[in-house]
């Protein structure tokens, strides 16, 4: 672009930052059904390497949406640019040796190619929180599925909006045929060794 200079090159670069952080950057990008488990896989991943004493931002979707996505809708314009700043948020957290826990939707393939490409391949790592629709709908504590199909919302991902689950992940977690504790366990184990500095 004209009149635009960047100064990546002369800022303070991400292995200075990680060897002062102790740890490797990575954004773990989570995916799946309203419902499936998502903000709360995140929020306890987070617990956890927090008390482990590692440095970590989550990104959730609604938090999002409340913020640095306020003026975005559901349309599918909407959907992807909301998926675009996510995912250059996370590359920049990322770039600052954080450990980024992404909690979105992220409905197709399309999206998630989008994000796995700004964030880099070497640092996307993509979590499918597996869950059939009718569990996440029997789950829904916040109504959500039952305003969708009353027509009440709309382009709501699952009834009259797509979702297309991840082929090949970097982890799947099938939330509907194991406990909570058992895919938190399963995710931590996942990515400690893919942070872990020495």
């Amino acid at each position: 672009m004209e009149h635009i200079y960047p100064i990546f090159d002369t800022l303070v670069q991400r292995p200075e930052k990680e060897t002062l952080l102790q740890q490797h950057g990575i954004v773990i990008w989570m995916v799946g059904l309203s419902g499936s488990g998502k903000s709360t896989l995140a929020r306890s991943l987070e617990q956890n390497l927090h008390a482990e004493g590692y440095k970590t931002m989550l990104l959730d979707g609604d938090n999002l949406r409340t913020g640095i996505n306020n003026n975005l809708g559901f349309s599918e314009e909407d959907r992807t640019e909301n998926m675009r700043r996510a995912a250059e948020t996370s590359k920049l957290f990322a770039s600052a040796g954080m450990v980024t826990i992404c909690s979105l939707i992220s409905p197709t393939a399309s999206i998630r190619q989008m994000a796995k490409e700004i964030i880099g391949e070497a640092d996307y790592y993509e979590v499918y929180v597996n869950c059939p629709i009718e569990v996440c709908e029997q789950r829904d504590v916040k109504g959500l599925y039952a305003k969708a199909r009353a027509g009440e919302i709309k382009y709501f991902t699952g009834i009259d909006s797509p979702f297309e689950g991840p082929e090949h992940p970097s982890l799947e977690l099938r939330t509907d045929l194991e406990d909570i504790q058992e895919s938190q366990q399963k995710l931590l184990q996942a990515i400690i060794p893919r942070i872990s500095y020495l």
